[in-house]
C-alpha cells in the first residue's frame, strides 16, 4: 500500500494560487466536486480523519463502495494515487491543511492567523510542522 498519508506537516497553497482569501468548494449541481466532499470530510470534523481515509472515503462515495470495506480498501490502495497536495484545496480554494503528530487533518483558510502560523512552522499546539507546498496549477 502506499502511504499519503502526512505526520506534523501542514500543506500551504500552491505558490501560483491567484485569490486572497479561501472559498468553500461547492458541489456542482446535486453531486459533489471531489474539492467539495474532501473539504466536507476534513471541515466536518476536524483532527479526525488521515488523508488516506480522506481520499479514499471521496472515491468511495463518487462510486458508491462501501467505505467500510476493507477489501475495497486493500484493493484501492494496491494502486499509486496523488497525495492531498495535489487537492484543488490548496491549488485552487486557498485551504491549508493541516497533519498532526498522529496524521489526523484539519483546514485552514489562507490569511488566517491558524494559516500564518502553520505555514511559519507551528502547529496550534505550539510543536512544530514541516511546510510543504500544494502542487502548482500549472506549469513553470
Amino acid at each position: 500500500m502506499e502511504n499519503v498519508d502526512y505526520t506534523s506537516t501542514f500543506i500551504a497553497v500552491a505558490p501560483d494560487l491567484d485569490r486572497p482569501t479561501a472559498v468553500e468548494p461547492l458541489p456542482r449541481g446535486d453531486a459533489p466536486t471531489i474539492a467539495s466532499a474532501t473539504f466536507s470530510l476534513i471541515a466536518s470534523a476536524p483532527y479526525t480523519l488521515r488523508s488516506s481515509d480522506v481520499i479514499f472515503r471521496v472515491w468511495a462515495s463518487r462510486h458508491e463502495v462501501d467505505p467500510a470495506s476493507a477489501d475495497e480498501w486493500a484493493a484501492f490502495y494496491a494502486r499509486s494515487h496523488a497525495c492531498l497536495r495535489s487537492s484543488d484545496l490548496g491549488k485552487r480554494y486557498g485551504w491549508g491543511i493541516h497533519a498532526d503528530a498522529d496524521g489526523r487533518l484539519a483546514v485552514y483558510p489562507v490569511g488566517s492567523s491558524e494559516y500564518d502560523a502553520l505555514a511559519a512552522g507551528t502547529a496550534p499546539d505550539g510543536s512544530p510542522v514541516t511546510v510543504t507546498a500544494a502542487m502548482r496549477s500549472s506549469r513553470r
